[in-house]
């Protein structure tokens, strides 16, 4: 979060949060007096009710809005505020912020202010009343229930709106947080609502009477929710690891992980290393939540900083804060960085990499999230090994194996998708140029195939430096050569070809393996024929390019003399 945010949260704060209730009080003047031990007792059981929360990502859900849901109904919305803010404080007190994250505090306490607002005002603006004239009819049930449903939506509301402006998550309406959030409610506001129902013919004894298993109650919720977040943790380990398992490239499989871990844990910053031979990390892929920090260019020792030490160590570590860790800072990891999980990602018995993640707040992460961490380790660990066999297999299939350029194969494939995207309207000017050694029969005659292969390999890589970014080259048959020049027209793509006529001929070639009786290398002056031809000016259909630029190489290149340029379009002039 940056700095100007956390300034403006802390002076919207200071403005809204206390003169708030200064003005809840002299506008409702809650009828309070004498009964201040009362109050105590209810603050005491939300206090200890708030020491057992749920864990919904970055987010902790509490139990406490049912004893404030029994001081609303008997006492009114000020003494509501007081107890849930009340029970915000021991709650914001258990998760120990650090004092990087101690903006969550006015965020929470405005937050809390805001639902309790809006809650009673729809309350009272659908006739509820406090006390025991709360529960005098039938018709006082429709306000208390609608009541307990906005306090669902308004907090689902408010989270989410929060989630998006501080970590920059898509908007979400319907999750498991929403989920757990009716689960709660439909449990923990009817016993709320049964508090307040006791309270009033028993008062104090009342309050132990239904508050006691209220606690014991939080705690099973506590306890049945982290037994279910395990076994949801695993299920969407395994889809992941599913999902990784498909033909990809090791950037897919490595977007496709971030983007899951950034959503399945509270991370602030991911890193994930690749070991190299030297036995160094070599970062490879960073995640950063905030959108501000670039890719930074770290090589780590072993033994250095908080990935190098879980490489040597072999094993994955948790730190719950940064003092814990002290001792491997390193200047990569950000200032504000406090929770910290790390794993080493193991193939074959064999650690090839380290993934380790940062969160800005203190005990931000779970025990079981190490080891799901783990778990996901070796997915990618597999997943990246795969990805690189693929793009291995799909790189000899694309390539050339004497030239390392385009093969005929992936040319015409190319070919094919690029302009079956498009309408001839929306296609864009392209040109092709078609290049063939002259008399190669006879260089391999004279210096042997070996020579021949030799000035192959040699062209290819003249041609290669030659290539723009945006242009494809292809060796397209034994020795002929071609380049697809988008957004090149007949005149452009013939000055290209002109250039590449002098790259060829400029300098000679040399030829190590040749069966000339001298002995060293030799010098072979070699040209070539070029045609060129332009979609969508003169040629109709965008594949004929081949077929016309190969004309004009033969006709207007070779039969004239050979060491030419010559386009399509000049064979035509005869015609017209």
């Amino acid at each position: 979060m940056s700095k100007e945010k956390i300034i403006g949260v802390w002076l919207v704060w200071a403005v809204i949060w206390p003169l708030g209730l200064v003005l809840i009080y002299n506008l409702e003047t809650p009828a309070i007096s004498g009964s201040w031990i009362n109050l105590v007792i209810f603050a005491l059981l939300t206090v200890i009710v708030a020491l057992f929360p749920l864990r919904i990502g970055d987010h902790p859900v509490f139990f406490s809005q049912g004893v404030a849901f029994a001081v609303f109904l008997h006492y009114g919305l000020f003494a509501e505020i007081v107890i849930s803010q009340i029970a915000l404080g021991a709650l914001l007190i258990k998760v120990r912020l650090s004092r990087h994250t101690m903006y969550r505090i006015p965020i929470n306490q405005l937050m809390f202010l805001m639902i309790s607002v809006f809650s009673a005002l729809l309350y009272e603006g659908l006739g509820g009343g406090h006390g025991p004239e709360a529960v005098d009819e039938f018709r006082d049930f429709f306000p208390i229930v609608s009541y307990a449903v906005s306090q669902i939506v308004l907090n689902q509301l408010f989270l989410s709106a929060i989630s998006k402006w501080l970590y920059k998550r898509p908007f979400k309406w319907l999750d498991q947080g929403l989920l757990w959030d009716v689960m709660t409610a439909g449990l923990v506001l009817p016993i709320g609502f049964v508090l307040f129902v006791v309270f009033l013919p028993f008062g104090i004894s009342g309050i132990f009477f239904v508050g006691i298993p209220f606690v014991f109650i939080s705690g099973m919720m506590m306890m049945y929710h982290n037994s279910s977040q395990v076994n949801e943790y695993l299920k969407r380990a395994s889809r992941i690891g599913h999902e990784l398992t498909g033909e990809l490239s090791v950037t897919e499989v490595l977007n496709i992980f971030v983007d899951h871990m950034s959503d399945l844990l509270p991370l602030d910053h991911l890193y994930v290393f690749d070991v190299k031979e030297s036995g160094r990390l070599k970062l490879i892929r960073f995640f950063d939540r905030s959108g501000t920090l670039e890719f930074p260019p770290v090589t780590l020792q072993k033994g250095e900083s908080v990935s190098g030490h879980t490489l040597q160590a072999g094993k994955g570590a948790y730190y719950k804060k940064r003092t814990e860790w002290r001792t491997l800072e390193s200047p990569y990891i950000p200032d504000a960085s406090e929770s910290v999980l790390s794993v080493p990602v193991v193939r074959n018995n064999e650690t090839v990499g380290v993934i380790t993640v940062y969160s800005n707040q203190k005990r931000a992460f779970l025990q079981f999230q190490l080891l799901i961490l783990s778990i996901l380790a070796n997915y990618l660990g597999v997943a990246i090994e795969n990805a690189r066999h693929y793009e291995k297999t799909k790189e000899e299939s694309e390539r050339c194996a004497l030239t390392g350029v385009y093969n005929y194969r992936y040319f015409d494939d190319f070919m094919k998708q690029s302009f079956l995207k498009h309408e001839k309207d929306e296609q864009e000017p392209v040109s092709l140029i078609l290049l063939d050694i002259d008399h190669f029969k006879k260089v391999n005659d004279t210096y042997g195939h070996e020579s021949g292969n030799e000035i192959l390999i040699e062209l290819a890589g003249r041609l290669k430096e030659a290539a723009g970014k945006d242009m494809t080259l292809a060796r397209y048959g034994g020795e002929e050569f071609v380049f697809l020049l988008p957004g090149f027209d007949e005149q452009a793509a013939l000055a290209f070809a002109l250039h590449i006529q002098g790259v060829i001929t400029e300098d000679p070639f040399t030829v190590v393996e040749h069966i000339l009786k001298q002995e060293g290398p030799v010098s072979v002056q070699v040209t070539a024929s070029i045609g060129a031809a332009s979609y969508p000016d003169p040629c109709e259909e965008p594949l004929d390019l081949i077929r016309q630029a190969d004309r004009a190489m033969y006709v207007g290149a070779k039969q004239r003399g050979r060491n030419r340029v010559a386009g399509y379009k000049d064979l035509m002039q005869p015609v017209q």
